[in-house]
């Protein structure tokens, strides 16, 4: 059989910021890996992002610094970006390429997969269906993740919502099923970096997380494949290897930041705040590769994370994020106490799903739904309070206030490297909502009241 060697191209046309244009080339597919040599020998990698007649459009991984046109040979693969996948990921800390920032080896698999993923039949996807426990009390209590679901945490800038995502990703379990984390960090500062490598350090010498960290000053194009490149690992530990994997995406705003650049380098035409229009289908790509597959035992549950600009949650980013997401945890600065996440504003829909009896607690909905509404009411008797004091309030209303203060200091607040158990949790939200009367609580059952209601002084 004839076996034809790769092509070589020479004719780079132009160099625009991340991109390199590539002339005369012929059978060059969309998304199409490209190995690059620069005259001095150094080796780089680039993808296909367009192709025009014999015109081929290569994003450059590692930025084209240092590169000049003379000189520079193309070769295309043939075939889209490929890495090794299997258990090798686990317990490793690399760049948002894949290569080791931890001193070890490169990573190797006995297979490997498309960055890109594969489309999931979805005939074949399951419901979402049971808990990932956070150690995290407000989440777990109201806003519970459940497996193979989608739920961003949105922030406003100077929040800790790195802190918070890095205390979920070394908190969180199953209960006992295999588990593991992926936490894919994008645009991070050294500081911030540093400060994620030893809040999930125990957890990495587990065995039991993969972490991709892609710096601020590390190449603009790299950030654009580290989600890819975690969600790949993450499909092989949870649809081949059969383990339940919580995919943590740490800024999506400085991916699409990213993104934003590269557009405008390839002179599209901007959309909403200049960012692409194609914004939104890029997004779903990412957010999509998440769920439960008929006749497979494991899960992915991506949790993205996103800082809004100004506080702004109607920015195109978690905009749009929020149309494909199946619910939010909003962190605000109206909240005094770490981690500052706003009960009322905070919602996921998958949430029904994922607890009751044989998963968390029998009663685990109808006390949320209770504590949210009683929050509610608290809020109403404090503004009115604003208007006519609090002695002129009614005793009941000051009841409801009484209990959003021991909400916020019972159950909201907790340390930075505080896991709480399931047990611990309902026993503060049981507290909490025994500082209203009985009478008031119409959302529990007469028989749970029984056994868990202590009404405070």
């Amino acid at each position: 059989m004839t076996t034809w060697a790769p092509v070589e191209y020479t004719g780079v046309a132009e160099l625009r910021g991340p991109l390199m244009v590539v002339r005369g080339t012929r059978g060059v597919g969309w998304d199409e890996y490209a190995s690059i040599e620069l005259e001095s020998g150094e080796h780089r990698h680039g993808l296909v992002l367009e192709v025009d007649r014999d015109l081929a459009v290569v994003q450059v991984l590692e930025g084209t610094a240092g590169v000049r046109a003379r000189g520079t040979r193309v070769t295309f693969t043939g075939s889209p970006l490929r890495i090794p996948v299997g258990a090798a990921w686990q317990g490793r800390v690399c760049n948002g390429r894949g290569r080791p920032l931890d001193s070890g080896p490169p990573v190797f698999g006995m297979t490997d997969a498309a960055v890109t993923g594969l489309p999931l039949n979805p005939t074949l996807r399951e419901p979402p269906a049971d808990p990932v426990l956070t150690g995290v009390s407000a989440i777990d209590a109201l806003t519970t993740l459940v497996r193979g679901q989608k739920i961003a945490l949105f922030s406003s800038g100077g929040l800790p919502h790195l802190e918070l995502a890095a205390q979920v990703a070394a908190q969180a379990h199953t209960g006992g099923a295999p588990f593991s984390v992926v936490f894919a960090a994008m645009g991070l500062t050294h500081a911030d970096a540093a400060r994620v490598r030893d809040a999930l350090e125990e957890r990495s010498s587990a065995g039991e997380l993969t972490l991709l960290l892609n710096l601020a000053d590390d190449p603009v194009i790299e950030r654009l494949l580290t989600p890819r490149l975690a969600l790949t690992i993450a499909e092989h530990l949870a649809f081949t290897m059969g383990r339940h994997v919580l995919a943590v995406l740490a800024d999506m705003t400085s991916y699409c930041e990213a993104l934003r650049e590269v557009s405008s380098a390839r002179g599209e035409i901007p959309a909403r705040r200049a960012y692409p229009g194609y914004l939104y289908s890029d997004l779903a790509s990412i957010y999509e590769r998440c769920g439960r597959v008929r006749g497979l035992p494991g899960s992915i549950t991506v949790l993205p994370v996103l800082s809004m600009p100004a506080g702004d949650i109607t920015h195109p980013v978690p905009d749009l994020t929020g149309y494909i997401t199946e619910g939010q945890i909003l962190l605000t600065r109206d909240v005094a106490s770490y981690p500052h996440i706003d009960p009322l504003a905070s919602l996921s829909r998958m949430m029904r799903a994922g607890v009751g009896g044989g998963r968390t607690r029998p009663e685990h909905m109808d006390l949320a739904t209770q504590i949210l509404a009683a929050l509610a009411r608290a809020r109403q008797a404090g503004e009115l309070a604003e208007l006519v004091g609090e002695r002129a309030l009614s005793i009941t209303d000051r009841r409801y206030l009484a209990m959003a203060e021991a909400f916020e200091l019972r159950l909201l607040a907790q340390r930075g490297d505080e896991s709480r158990s399931l047990e611990e949790t309902f026993n503060r939200a049981w507290q909490v909502v025994s500082v209203l009367p009985r009478r008031e609580l119409s959302m529990l059952d007469p028989e749970t009241l029984d056994a868990h209601y202590r009404e405070e002084p």
